[in-house]
């Protein structure tokens, strides 16, 4: 189940190696393999969404799929930060999408109540994920970038949600794509920070 998110992060943990271990490990197969993961995120995200405005039989199958990339994530940085880290990413990651899940359903049922409720603490999660990581590397993922970052992400997917429930699918797949491009940018962000705090682990090309 779930075999290309098991490859995913196994080609992380490949690049990354162990902590402590004197090898230096390809800066570009890391580079390409967190792209791999945060790409899966949003493209998991979309399929979500997607399945839920259209009440399809295939959701939980899909949230399952979703969820599972969040692990995979967290245990990629746990090859740096530790388990705990990991752990703590990951369950941060699972609130990110869980509440994220219950914005779409409330939208859906024309809630507007619920959907503000749930998207102030989708904000404070996002603060809360911008913050975590801050910390475990201060120098090289200023907060502010990561609080814009996440604000950035949550903007364009509750557009893109808004656009599909409302039917308006070719602003849906614009907003796919700069979704996408933002993305990327933040998994370059979250490689570049790992490989200038882990110079060592890394070859120097």
């Amino acid at each position: 189940m779930f075999v290309r998110s098991r490859i995913l992060a196994v080609a992380v943990v490949v690049a990354l190696g162990t902590a402590g271990t004197a090898h230096a490990h390809s800066k570009q197969a890391f580079h390409d393999a967190m792209r791999n993961l945060w790409v899966d995120h949003v493209t998991w995200t979309r399929l979500f969404i997607v399945s839920a405005a259209a009440g399809l039989p295939d959701n939980k199958a899909t949230t399952e799929r979703l969820l599972a990339n969040q692990s995979d994530i967290g245990n990629a940085v746990a090859e740096f930060y530790g388990k705990e880290a990991g752990d703590k990413l990951t369950a941060l990651l699972r609130e990110h999408i869980i509440v994220a899940a219950e914005i779409v359903t409330a939208a859906k049922a024309g809630d507007q109540a619920k959907v503000a409720d749930a998207n102030k603490r989708w904000q404070t999660n996002a603060n809360g994920i911008a913050a975590f990581l801050h910390a475990a590397n201060p120098d090289h993922w200023p907060l502010a970038t990561l609080q814009g970052m996440m604000k950035t992400h949550l903007d364009q997917t509750l557009e893109e949600a808004t656009h599909r429930l409302k039917g308006e699918y070719d602003k849906d797949v614009k907003d796919y794509d700069a979704i996408v491009a933002h993305i990327l940018e933040m998994a370059d962000a979250l490689s570049g920070g790992i490989i200038a705090q882990f110079p060592a682990k890394f070859d120097k090309a």
